[in-house]
């Protein structure tokens, strides 16, 4: 890893950039490679006008081959290529329709062919378009995650059969894990890098990494996770290096010593899991610490200082950690980011 001291990163809602912006999140976001150009240019200079000094955006942005957009999350490429419908929204994230599948739909389910299933297909030949035209591709796709993949097509059943069917359980998610690993090297073998858009900060520490969501392990106990969901992760991991996790739940001190097994190059620090736990047991891995866009939304910056002090103190070497806060609503008050960054910056100056 070669990143700054104490790396700062924020990434705004939908809805921030529909109403700041006017920016649509419907298909054409991110499926028009013209829409998703302009998008991205307008981003870059709306970051740098309002957040300039905390080092976000860029004063003249230019035109870039962009596949995917690096400054939303929006993971709905792998249930679609499991046949889910996806939903648009102009100030929402794309939502993945349920598909409630048998039992017997599940055990057949396989792997579609990436050369001819949409999105990929759409995607590819757009990334075959833009290398021609500008000589290269950026950008990456939010492959998401192996649970919150899994549960489009299961529901609420999936949960039950962690301990009433496993054998079905682990083949769905050895299928998943395999199909988020298929994706993300392709888009990586074209822009080399594949999760900027699970977290930015990926792009601080490596922009090469593989970030894996698990959101939804917090859904799960630790003993369901080391049993049936860390042997799939660890499959994915044989394939993909370097390997990080996403955690968004408050709970990551209950499976980090289950994490630690993936040896991972980064982990995301859900807010209310027990930082001081979860440096102890991932000792050798990069925490991007996670400040809580709900109370980044109704605090008072006071409360945001301590919030922010409390994470930094909590990690102890801060030589392998960041900063960052995900998914801010509209009507985030801009007090409250730059009462966070200020706490950053005086660290920087004293621990750099």
């Amino acid at each position: 890893m070669n990143h700054p001291f104490l790396p700062l990163e924020l990434v705004f809602n939908p809805n921030w950039w529909y109403q700041t912006a006017g920016i649509s999140f419907d298909e054409s976001f991110y499926l028009d490679p013209a829409a998703r150009i302009r998008n991205d240019v307008t981003m870059r200079r709306v970051l740098w006008q309002r957040y300039g000094d905390l080092g976000l955006g860029e004063a003249d942005p230019q035109p870039r081959p962009v596949i995917g957009s690096l400054h939303v999350a929006g993971g709905f490429v792998i249930p679609a290529l499991l046949g889910a419908q996806i939903r648009f929204a102009p100030d929402a994230a794309p939502q993945p329709l349920p598909r409630r599948l048998t039992a017997d739909e599940i055990d057949a389910l396989e792997k579609p062919d990436l050369r001819t299933a949409w999105p990929m297909n759409l995607l590819v030949d757009q990334m075959n378009a833009l290398e021609s035209r500008y000589g290269h591709v950026v950008g990456d796709l939010n492959t998401d995650g192996l649970l919150n993949a899994a549960y489009h097509f299961y529901g609420e059943d999936l949960f039950a059969d962690f301990y009433l069917a496993p054998e079905r359980v682990t083949r769905l998610l050895a299928l998943i894990g395999e199909l988020i690993v298929d994706v993300a090297l392709i888009i990586r073998s074209r822009t080399g890098s594949c999760s900027v858009s699970v977290n930015r900060m990926v792009e601080r520490v490596d922009p090469a990494m593989f970030l894996h969501a698990n959101c939804s392990v917090q859904m799960i106990s630790p003993a369901s996770y080391r049993a049936l969901h860390l042997p799939a992760e660890q499959a994915m991991a044989r394939r993909i290096q370097p390997f990080g996790i996403h955690h968004c739940g408050s709970n990551l001190h209950k499976v980090a010593a289950a994490y630690a097994e993936l040896q991972p190059a980064m982990v995301d620090v859900g807010w209310g899991s027990d930082v001081a736990a979860v440096a102890a047991s991932l000792p050798d891995t990069f925490l991007n610490l996670r400040l809580s866009p709900v109370r980044m939304l109704r605090n008072t910056p006071r409360e945001i200082i301590q919030d922010t002090e409390y994470l930094l103190q909590a990690a102890g070497g801060l030589d392998r950690a960041g900063l960052c806060c995900i998914n801010m609503d509209y009507g985030t008050p801009d007090d409250n980011i730059f009462a966070m960054a200020e706490v950053v910056e005086r660290y920087r100056r004293y621990g750099g």
